[in-house]
């Protein structure tokens, strides 16, 4: 324990200097941001687990959809590691389009995918998820874990309250998502947790040109 004042005030002094060089590294990271996607055209941000494998159906229908944004007009926006978002990025990159990877810093999973031709790497979760939000006209979110789940609820907490404009949510794979929005009808919506107009916020989809035709019928270009 420290008796002597200066050396506890030495220590305090220290903490604070660490918790002003944090606050700059958050705002660089929000001016880069800003400087980079600002550059970027409309984007529709694809979620998705790393943890699947290339070659898989989760994995080439990504990349489909990937593909098919491009073709429509859209830059396609991903977390910039593995599984869903490398093979988002690898349709986009490879039809021709902006490939957009907003990789995070972290000591696993995490790696950056090489088909992402506009990259930004984050150390702060929530300075990426401004970056995801302002810069998408849409969401189209695949099978995932926490992180996936994370996403979704936040973009469908901001529309709902209207902290953001309106845009499409679709999930991908009525197979996966089905059993979820049922427990949203059968829980959050009985016990009157929710509205029902805000389960309009959500489409399920199985087909990624269902998906992107409805996004390019909602979304101006």
């Amino acid at each position: 324990m420290m008796q002597d004042p200066r050396e506890r005030q030495y220590v305090l002094d220290a903490l604070s200097a660490r918790e002003s060089w944090r606050m700059l590294r958050i705002l660089s990271e929000f001016v880069d941001s800003i400087d980079t996607m600002s550059n970027v055209g409309k984007g529709v941000s694809i979620f998705g687990s790393a943890r699947v494998k290339p070659g898989s159906e989760i994995y080439l229908q990504a990349e489909e959809i990937g593909k098919l944004l491009v073709q429509a007009g859209f830059a396609v926006i991903t977390g910039g590691g593995g599984g869903v978002m490398e093979a988002g990025n690898k349709g986009a990159a490879e039809a021709g389009g902006q490939s957009v990877g907003l990789n995070i810093e972290l000591p696993f999973e995490q790696r950056p995918n090489p088909y992402a031709n506009v990259r930004l790497s984050f150390r702060y979760f929530f300075v990426r998820k401004v970056a995801f939000v302002k810069y998408s006209v849409a969401y189209i979110v695949m099978p995932g874990g926490l992180g996936t789940l994370d996403e979704l609820a936040e973009a469908l907490t901001l529309i709902q309250t209207h902290r953001i404009r309106p845009f499409p949510v679709v999930l991908m794979g009525s197979q996966y998502w089905n059993g979820l929005v049922d427990w949203f009808k059968d829980q959050m919506l009985t016990r009157e947790l929710i509205s029902p107009e805000d389960l309009d916020l959500i489409r399920i989809m199985d087909e990624p040109a269902d998906a992107v035709r409805l996004i390019r019928q909602m979304v101006i270009l």
